[in-house]
């Protein structure tokens, strides 16, 4: 009796996928609304297109772009995505207005658990805006000068006392590496003395507990009792509770030291209300801070030292460059911007390898596609690829070639100048998102570490130079494919190269 109950159950399961799936077949071979964005072809509905965007979503955003135009939607995981590529598509999401859509819905699911309550995506969009403002009173150019000597001494500190460069030479997971040089380099700086002396035991395993909760099941289901989600909650209370104890030891003592860090600049700021920032919401802004920063200076990092390793003469011409520049003295602020070859290695890599390759929205409101009879509808999510102009010859001729020298005689063009708008958290130019370069965003979301991010990225770079020699391991070895997996675009594992210290 109770196996015929089974057999009759499961027939009834195969049944209904069965149905399932000739329904989707159907409606997309005879229901196509002419007024809605075209739909990419899926056999199976709520897993629909995920895996191939997951694979390589530059590939499938530029197959689907051959074969639907600039606009199309896909099945990602049961939700409706619509994707709208090029500089419209990028100017249509990114200067979209808050009523019509949403970043928070998207990924507040995600971010909130690892950040903690009260910051970034957990509160409205207009304190949000404020604590953006309150964060780029830490990137002043005063800041910079004062942490780039800092960011020399950490990579120094870090060749010196690191396993892996002892000895004259050897081969290194440089992967791992730029991502522990850029957590110490962006502790010792943004972070303060005593978060970056807490590196070195409690902070380091904390933040890879919470690091974990990134996975992508957590932007559906962030509060599955797995272990990795255990193991987030309890790093977020950890260490927020950590930089609360830093926080009022600070009150105690005052800044003694004269320090520029960015937890100094929080702790003095207030809101527009006139209101003061509680401890706890400081202590979480400077988690979001210390997250977002380090994934993207990390892989951008990776890349460039692994295309490096590929043009060694490149390496060489990098060094010529530091001794014609800045001769005998040590880098600054100001020589570091001198330094043109150097900052171009990073642009080149940071369009071809821009950390994020999909920034989405929740649609509120029906939104029309300018020129179109097409609209598309509230509850879709809305997603722009500004990494995709970036690819294309129209812009960048061999654009999938990496070439540093390409931006030699190439005048920066990033529409800075024309109509700005101000989100509340200072001026930024309305027309940003046109431009074929957008590896910080644009926008309402525009990245507020820009400037941070560079004169990191250069420092470490520079100081890399100076210091070493590196290569690929294997010769005929292409460069590493791109990881996909995560929300942060990187190489594949290994990713390895060969150093030797320089003379």
């Amino acid at each position: 009796m109770a196996a015929t109950i089974l057999s009759h159950l499961i027939l009834t399961v195969i049944s209904l996928i069965l149905v399932s799936i000739a329904s989707n077949i159907i409606r997309q071979l005879f229901y196509r609304d002419p007024h809605k964005p075209p739909v990419v072809w899926h056999w199976f509905p709520l897993i629909g297109n995920t895996v191939d965007y997951g694979k390589d979503p530059y590939k499938f955003f530029f197959k689907c772009r051959e074969k639907y135009g600039d606009y199309f939607t896909f099945e990602l995981l049961g939700m409706k995505t619509t994707v709208f590529l090029g500089a419209k598509g990028n100017d249509f999401i990114l200067n979209g207005k808050h009523k019509d859509l949403n970043a928070e819905e998207v990924y507040g699911p995600l971010t909130v658990p690892v950040f903690g309550r009260g910051v970034v995506y957990d509160v409205e969009n207009a304190r949000f805006m404020d604590q953006k403002r309150l964060l780029v009173g830490g990137f002043t150019s005063q800041n910079l000068r004062a942490y780039v000597p800092e960011f020399v001494r950490e990579v120094e500190q870090f060749l010196m006392t690191n396993v892996a460069f002892h000895g004259k030479g050897g081969v290194c997971d440089i992967s791992s590496v730029f991502s522990e040089i850029s957590l110490y380099t962006a502790a010792g700086s943004l972070q303060g003395k005593e978060v970056r002396d807490s590196f070195d035991s409690t902070f380091a395993t904390y933040y890879r507990h919470l690091d974990d909760g990134f996975a992508p099941v957590n932007f559906m289901f962030p509060w599955l009792p797995i272990p990795i989600n255990r193991r987030r909650d309890r790093a977020q209370r950890v260490m927020a509770g950590l930089y609360t104890d830093i926080i009022r030891r600070r009150r105690t003592t005052g800044n003694e030291t004269d320090s520029h860090d960015m937890l100094w600049a929080l702790m003095d700021a207030r809101y527009k209300d006139g209101t003061a920032i509680p401890d706890e919401e400081i202590a979480n802004l400077m988690i979001a801070l210390l997250m977002g920063g380090q994934h993207n200076t990390a892989a951008s990092g990776t890349w460039v030292m692994l295309h490096l390793a590929h043009r060694p003469h490149l390496i060489e011409e990098l060094y010529q460059e530091q001794k014609h520049v800045m001769g005998s003295e040590s880098l600054t602020l100001e020589s570091l911007q001198k330094l043109t070859l150097h900052n171009n290695v990073i642009k080149e890599a940071l369009r071809l390898h821009s950390p994020i390759h999909s920034i989405m929205r929740k649609v509120k409101t029906p939104m029309q596609i300018p020129d179109t009879d097409v609209v598309v509808p509230a509850g879709h999510i809305l997603l722009a690829a500004p990494g995709v102009p970036s690819r294309t010859e129209e812009f960048f001729p061999d654009a999938m070639e990496w070439n540093a020298h390409r931006w030699d005689k190439q005048e920066q063009d990033e529409n800075e100048e024309g109509d700005t708008i101000d989100y509340g958290y200072g001026a930024v130019s309305s027309k940003a998102a046109y431009s074929p370069y957008l590896p910080f965003g644009a926008g309402r979301h525009r990245c507020v570490g820009e400037t941070f991010a560079y004169a990191q990225l250069g420092a470490i770079l520079a100081t890399l130079v100076r210091l070493l020699q590196w290569e690929q391991v294997d010769p005929k070895a292409p460069v590493p494919e791109t990881d996909y997996s995560s929300m942060f675009s990187r190489p594949m594992h290994p990713a390895t190269i060969r150093w030797r210290h320089r003379p």
